[in-house]
This record gives C-alpha cells, structure tokens and sequence, in this order.
C-alpha cells in the first residue's frame, strides 16, 4: 500500500520557522520526483517546492521553488528514511495553507512546481493527505 504521511504543521507566528516530513511507503523512493504543494481556504492549490530525482542520491537534479517561497523554504530528503523535508523560514501569514507531499515517476521538478488545481491532482502519481500551517500575523 501506497502511503505518504506529512507531519510538522501547527501554529506559529510571523518570521518563525517549522519543518514538515513527508514519510513514504509502498514505493520505490529513489524511483519519484517529490512535491510539496499547498492549499489556502478557497483557493487553488499550488505548487512550492520540488525535488527531482533520476537515482537514489537526489544529487542530481536541483531543486525548484515557486517565486513565493524561494529563499525562504529549503526541500530535502533523505533516502535512507524515505522522508522528504520541507524547511520554511521567515513564514508570513500568506504561507498558511494545508501542505501537502506528492509523488510522481521521475518528474521533471520546473513542471511540478509549476502544477495548480487539477493539473497538480492528475499530474502526481501519489499524495499525502495534508498538514495544516498556520501562520499568525
């Protein structure tokens, strides 16, 4: 069975940081692209971070960011654990959302972080069922 579980969200203040994982399962990781994207209440989801990946290292391929949180948030992950990582830093109150992980067979990742709304639900292979961020001003 197929599973991506995401962890790390809460509540916290503007500027503060929280990291969220993404623990897998029932899948070859080193096989799949991976995509944090977000949710706010109504409206669209998006993509934000991804990270590619064509061995199963993760060590060739770069990141992408969406304009929004480049700079801000870093997306890693861990073969040995098959977890991927999403740091946020210097949050805003805009970045609350529920945050989702998805997986898709070797994406390119400037496709996946460009993915929104039902693009994003039928282009990923795989999701989790969401953390919820929330991010006071």
């Amino acid at each position: 069975e197929v599973q991506l579980v995401e962890s790390g969200g809460g509540l916290v203040q503007a500027g503060e940081s929280l990291r969220l994982s993404c623990v897998t399962s029932g899948f070859t990781f080193g096989d799949y692209t991976f995509g944090w994207f977000r949710q706010a209440p109504g409206k669209e989801r998006e993509g934000v971070a991804c990270i590619g990946n064509s061995d199963a290292t993760f060590s060739r391929y770069p990141e992408s960011y969406s304009e929004s949180v480049k700079g801000r948030f870093t997306i890693s992950a861990d073969n040995a654990k098959h977890t991927v990582y999403l740091q946020m830093n210097t949050l805003k109150p805009e970045d609350t959302a529920t945050y989702y992980c998805a997986a898709v067979f070797r994406g390119p990742c400037p496709v996946v972080v460009s993915m929104r709304s039902q693009t994003a639900l039928n282009g990923m292979d795989y999701w989790g069922k969401g953390t919820l961020v929330t991010v006071s001003s």
